[in-house]
């Protein structure tokens, strides 16, 4: 089956398995696609993952006397977000869907791990109107709010106030709950709150997040490197970007936090051929997803850090 084939197939499956991990399924099969991966290779890749998914949840109407924020972080309310944004989408379209809903959304961009806002990247992507339907239910169900933004005071480098952080490990399970634990640190704003956000944060945070994890490897960054290119691709829908970009940084942070980075050393710089071809070769969702957002952002702004990201990614697969 053709990738929209195969997104249409996917609406059958929940947005989670196993209590609480979420389903790639869509997002790696977009990011095959655009790594060139043949029809035949994405068959076998959505054959495999299939086995693991959960069947939707039935469909639920939304309580027409609930305003569409009512409801965020409700993590059973997914059916009902469905229907809501599938409503919503139908009479309005997508995009003033989006430039309504993303201002409200980036306030817990956080949510599963970062993977409501990269569901929701790849839907608009796509022009999949069911895939990014539900993208923004598990985004809006999983909602992740960590905290209200400040304007720092100065300081231009992200990676300046993270290198003076506490890193520990989370005990907890999910990457979500490592970063809300983080985030209500008595001492998370007064560290955080010296970033000046511009419109070049974004890039440095992007730019920092590559280098981190192509000397780590750390799965927790692999997250904030994926964020980043999300991130990018649905700014343009909004009027407004300083908000967005302030709520993210937060996010970011309590990831980096949360991550309990140890770094080791990076992994041999490869040519961007092999490295497609091993993430096309790949079972591994997360790795043909990094691979694809690392292209990306070296294609938005340029430079080797993502290339090294890729190949630390890449490193074991055989």
């Amino acid at each position: 089956m053709s990738v929209p084939e195969w997104l249409d197939e996917g609406a059958r499956f929940a947005p989670e398995y196993r209590q609480g991990l979420s389903n790639h399924l869509p997002m790696a099969l977009l990011a095959l696609r655009r790594l060139g991966a043949p029809d035949s290779r994405i068959d076998d890749f959505a054959a495999r993952y299939v086995r693991r998914l959960e069947p939707a949840p039935m469909a639920d109407p939304w309580r027409s006397a609930d305003l569409w924020q009512d409801r965020l972080g409700e993590r059973d309310s997914w059916p009902s977000y469905r229907t809501l944004f599938a409503d919503w989408m139908g009479r309005e379209g997508t995009d003033s869907v989006l430039a309504q809903a993303l201002p409200r959304l980036m306030t817990g961009c956080g949510a599963a791990a970062f993977h409501g806002i990269i569901r929701t990247a790849y839907g608009a992507h796509s022009g999949h109107d069911r895939e990014l339907v539900d993208g923004l239910a598990y985004w809006a169900c999983c909602h992740l709010p960590l905290g209200v933004e400040g304007d720092g005071n100065g300081v231009a480098d992200p990676a300046q106030i993270l290198h003076g952080l506490r890193i520990s490990s989370s005990s907890e399970v999910l990457i979500s709950e490592g970063m809300r634990v983080a985030a209500q640190s008595p001492d998370f704003d007064q560290l955080i709150m010296p970033l000046k956000v511009d419109n070049d944060t974004l890039g440095r945070l992007s730019r920092l997040a590559a280098t981190l994890y192509a000397s780590s490897g750390n799965f927790t960054v692999l997250h904030l490197v994926t964020s980043c290119h999300a991130v990018r691709v649905l700014l343009p829908f909004l009027d407004e970007t300083q908000p967005a970009l302030h709520s993210y940084w937060r996010a970011f942070a309590a990831g980096y936090i949360a991550s309990g980075l140890v770094t080791t050393s990076e992994a041999k710089l490869r040519p961007w051929d092999p490295i497609v071809e091993a993430a096309i070769a790949s079972n591994d969702e997360h790795v043909v997803k990094l691979v694809d957002s690392c292209r990306e952002e070296e294609h938005a702004y340029g430079g080797d850090e993502w290339r090294h990201a890729a190949s630390r990614a890449v490193a074991s697969v055989k």
